[in-house]
């Protein structure tokens, strides 16, 4: 089959109305039917059966350029040998022995995750979320046994640490936050990149400072170079603890294993999700120096470690430690970049901002749930990060030509929205 197979005649235009009454319509593929699902995202009518690199299918074995990869989880792209060959062969010998046995992925992955990132301890998760909970759990039990019992974290306006209880206290971020009230206490909220608000909101009872290095749901926000080196330092001065929020930063994903590499900072605290198991259940906290605090019996879960998931990121680890691989994500980051900036400063859209293989497009209107269903209709799966913000977090394998095919379709799914807009004015002003 023809992977480009979708390209659209501009002579057969389709309005946004059109495009959002199908992303409406029930699911009618294979008679399945999305009704005993528990409302939680908005989904298209289409069922994705299968995948491979930044490709996939679905049900009508029609095929989709995927530039999002589950929110940058995939990061080796779909169903890449690697990590099927790792999962088949793990799954044929053990998958979950039990939280209190040791098995072989559990201590092999976390002694090269220690190793390669100058860690000294690891514990494995399943999901980012998880790990920031953990986090704060950690730099909580630091401050009961080395600040005299401090317990509060400072975090920054509009970030994203994860969806349970505690990690949406610390998250302040849109509607999540909204509804789930009344919030934890024990978080102070500051604004991003505002080293002064940041000195001024220290004091005897904060225990650590909580940032991620680019706030990717925020709309894809690096934190400045200045900015981090002045935390890490107040850090340093105040004896409080740094920790990095990596879940969607980490593991190659900025063009470095961490991006606190490339920041040239050193957090007391990593968390590690989404790339780590490319595209399995697994996330890592990292802890080093006196952040190793904790004591036996009080981490516990019923899947941390298991056998099936970290065969899956030791998979990983060696792609994204191969040689070339980290070159690879940053040529082809630049070439993305490139690339979206000409697109950009065609349609008048706005700031591109971003960083390796992690990037966020501000459009010129809050168009950016039209653009997604316009990019649909063209095959091409995109993620809106906020209404006036496009986010792209393609495998970190995906080549050039995959990036030369994108943005042809994204020029389309532009050049559809603004027909559709200019209609819709027309239309108002008759």
């Amino acid at each position: 089959m023809n992977l480009f197979n979708l390209r659209r005649s501009p002579a057969s235009p389709r309005s946004l109305d059109d495009l959002a009454m199908d992303a409406a319509k029930p699911i009618c593929n294979d008679n399945l039917s999305s009704e005993y699902l528990m409302p939680s995202v908005e989904r298209p009518k289409q069922i994705f059966v299968r995948g491979q690199g930044s490709w996939l299918w679905d049900s009508d074995d029609r095929a989709y350029l995927d530039f999002t990869q589950g929110g940058g989880a995939n990061s080796l792209g779909h169903s890449a040998s690697v990590l099927v060959r790792a999962i088949a062969d793990q799954a044929q010998a053990l998958i979950n022995p039990g939280f209190g046995l040791h098995n072989r992925g559990m201590l092999n992955l976390a002694e090269r995750l220690c190793r390669s990132t100058d860690s000294d301890q690891a514990y494995l998760l399943n999901s980012g979320s998880e790990a920031c909970e953990t986090a704060i759990k950690l730099a909580r039990k630091w401050g009961q046994r080395y600040r005299g019992g401090a317990s509060r974290i400072i975090v920054a306006r509009n970030g994203c640490h994860g969806r349970s209880l505690a990690t949406i206290s610390a998250s302040d971020s849109s509607n999540l936050a909204n509804l789930f009230e009344p919030q934890l206490p024990g978080f102070s909220h500051v604004p991003f990149n505002d080293l002064p608000a940041m000195h001024a909101a220290v004091d005897a009872q904060t225990v650590a400072i909580m940032l991620e290095p680019i706030q990717s749901d925020a709309g894809v926000i690096p934190a400045d170079a200045h900015y981090l080196k002045g935390v890490e330092r107040l850090c340093r001065e105040l004896g409080i603890l740094l920790i990095l929020d990596e879940v969607q930063t980490g593991i190659g994903r900025c063009g470095s294993l961490l991006a606190e590499q490339s920041c040239d900072v050193r957090a007391d605290i990593v968390v590690l999700g989404k790339g780590l198991g490319g595209g399995v259940p697994l996330a890592a906290l990292l802890a080093r120096g006196k952040a190793c605090c904790f004591d036996l019996g009080e981490l516990t879960g019923t899947h941390h470690g298991n056998a099936l998931m970290t065969a899956a990121g030791l998979a990983v680890l060696e792609a994204v430690d191969d040689k070339g691989f980290l070159e690879h994500v940053e040529e082809t980051g630049q070439y993305l970049s490139e690339g979206l900036r000409r697109l950009s400063h065609r349609y008048a859209h706005g700031e591109l901002r971003g960083q390796g293989l992690l990037w966020g497009l501000t459009l010129s209107e809050d168009s950016a749930d039209a653009v997604v269903k316009a990019a649909l209709y063209e095959g091409l799966l995109l993620n809106a990060a906020q209404p006036d913000c496009l986010r792209f977090t393609p495998a970190l394998t995906v080549s050039k030509a995959n990036i030369d095919e994108m943005l042809l379709r994204l020029a389309r799914a532009f050049s559809r929205v603004r027909t559709a807009q200019l209609q819709c004015r027309k239309g108002i002003a008759v």
